[in-house]
Parts: C-alpha cells; structure tokens; sequence
C-alpha cells in the first residue's frame, strides 16, 4: 500500500476516534461513585512502595565509603 494510501487511512480513523462520543450510562456511574471503591487504590499504594526499604538498606552503605 502507497505513502498517501495508508496515511489517508491513519486520518480516517484518527477523524473517527475524534469526533466519536459514546452513550454515557449515567446510572452505573452514579453506582459506581456511591459503592466508594477506596480499597484498590490502597493496595496498589501499599505494594509500590513496598520494596523501597529493601532498596535503601541494601545500598546505604556506597555512600559511606570515602
């Protein structure tokens, strides 16, 4: 396929993704909001941090040496 082909093809879609607005169910977003759904967040909060103190403790001492 052609240069101007394909990039021809990449606007059409790119144009269609612009301008394309789904139906918005307001409903099960109101459901979603009133269930709370705080403890996915706190999960993923805890285990990113996690491995940070192994991290520490295992190269504290480089910056000790002089």
């Amino acid at each position: 396929m052609g240069r101007g082909r394909q990039k021809a093809k990449q606007t059409k879609v790119a144009r269609e993704l612009k301008y394309y607005s789904p139906e918005t169910n307001y409903h099960a977003l109101e459901q979603e909001l009133k269930s709370g759904g705080g403890s996915r967040t706190d999960v993923a909060t805890e285990d990113r941090f996690s491995d940070d103190d192994e991290y520490d403790n295992r190269y504290n001492s480089w910056g000790d040496e002089r």
